[in-house]
């Protein structure tokens, strides 16, 4: 966050605990919005997007359970004394990222806090078998060597290297890449896949993508030797 303090929303309609909570992040540091209601809640996240949520499931009005579908692209800490296993399951697939029974333990939320914030920080680079990808500078790094790489090589070498293991499919490349770089279709995969390893092979006279018969690509095995 460059030195800003991350911010964390605390909605719960309890003023005991929503203030003692409030407290308790300030004097870790951390800047604090706050709700008292689900209606709240999603007034106040339309108009600041914190870093995390931490959100109570019985409030009047809008719940806890019918705001959390409604919060993107921000970490979600489900506080509940409801303690059991169905619910805890349901919130996590509702795409919840932790679920606190009340009451809860200070330290253990503070432990569960950072946890998450680290989780979610920005990456600036990606590294796999000695290759680099610079996120921000859309280039692939390998020692002392570089290459530029146009937006499709570098979405495409972005999901390889985010799933370096798993063997991604041709049709999840193109569905995750297209929205930003229109110009790669299944008819030119091929190409942009070609001149991406040409541009590797250059800085590190090694194979980094490997191709998987009828099923897609992947990280090559024998990249992984740092």
């Amino acid at each position: 966050m460059s030195g800003t303090a991350e911010t964390i929303a605390v909605v719960d309609d309890d003023v005991y605990i929503n203030d003692m909570l409030c407290r308790l992040l300030e004097r870790e540091g951390y800047s604090v919005i706050r709700a008292f209601s689900g209606g709240e809640a999603l007034a106040v996240l339309s108009e600041q997007v914190p870093d995390l949520v931490l959100l109570d499931l019985m409030m009047p009005g809008l719940s806890g359970e019918q705001v959390l579908p409604r919060i993107r692209n921000v970490p979600v800490i489900v506080m509940s004394a409801r303690a059991d296993v169905d619910s805890k399951v349901r919130m996590l697939l509702d795409g919840a990222e932790d679920y606190v029974t009340k009451p809860f333990d200070t330290e253990e939320l503070l432990a569960r806090i950072k946890v998450r914030l680290r989780k979610n920080a920005p990456v600036s680079a990606l590294t796999y078998g000695g290759l680099t990808l610079e996120l921000e500078l859309h280039e692939a790094r390998f020692g002392e060597n570089s290459t530029r790489l146009t937006k499709t090589e570098f979405a495409i070498l972005k999901i390889l290297m985010q799933n370096p293991k798993q063997v991604i499919t041709k049709s999840q490349i193109l569905d995750r890449v297209s929205e930003d770089t229109p110009d790669c279709v299944e008819s030119s995969l091929k190409v942009h896949i070609s001149n991406l390893r040409k541009k590797l092979r250059d800085i590190s006279d090694k194979e980094h993508i490997e191709s998987v018969w009828g099923i897609g690509f992947k990280m090559a095995d024998t990249a992984d030797n740092s």
